[in-house]
């Protein structure tokens, strides 16, 4: 996904970003023999100075979460995460922990539950972000806290103009 600024000055430029951020639905996989992905929703905004990333990972572990460049303008957020329930054991009646079982899509719950419905996104999921902007790459900030994942990029400064002699 590109961040394209419009000729319009107007406070609603970004309106063509956020029908972007929709796209989710084009990086999934179509293949029913590959490892299920989604795609989080992000929020994405402009100030003078950063690009500020917003971005939904509930109940996402803070080290299944990847933030990376690819280039000197393209930012990568990828991860995985994977279903987790608690099942108890009515008959054991002294022992009332409850044992956290974990499933994907290579491994089947060995609970012996049927699901009803199955909402929940799990598996790998990667968003791409291009800026338009310069931006500088050893001070971005990124944080993961109730399971929202912001990530400030700063812009860089424009380079001092050099001017060239003409011999």
């Amino acid at each position: 996904m590109s961040l394209l600024r419009t000729s319009s000055p107007s406070t609603s430029h970004f309106a063509p970003l956020f029908r972007l951020l929709d796209d989710y639905d084009n990086h999934r996989s179509n293949s029913l023999s590959a490892i299920r992905s989604f795609a989080p929703k992000f929020d994405i905004r402009e100030s003078e100075t950063a690009f500020h990333l917003d971005g939904e990972l509930p109940g996402i572990a803070q080290e299944n979460v990847n933030v990376e460049f690819t280039d000197p303008q393209t930012l990568v957020v990828k991860g995985r995460t994977e279903r987790e329930h608690h099942i108890t054991d009515p008959n054991d009646q002294k022992n009332k922990e409850q044992a956290v079982v974990t499933t994907d899509k290579a491994s089947k719950a060995k609970s012996g539950h049927r699901y009803w419905a199955s909402e929940r996104s799990i598996g790998e999921f990667s968003r791409t972000f291009s800026f338009p902007d310069r931006i500088d790459q050893d001070n971005v900030k990124a944080s993961l806290k109730n399971g929202i994942l912001s990530i400030v990029v700063p812009k860089a400064a424009a380079p001092p103009t050099k001017k060239i002699a003409i011999e």
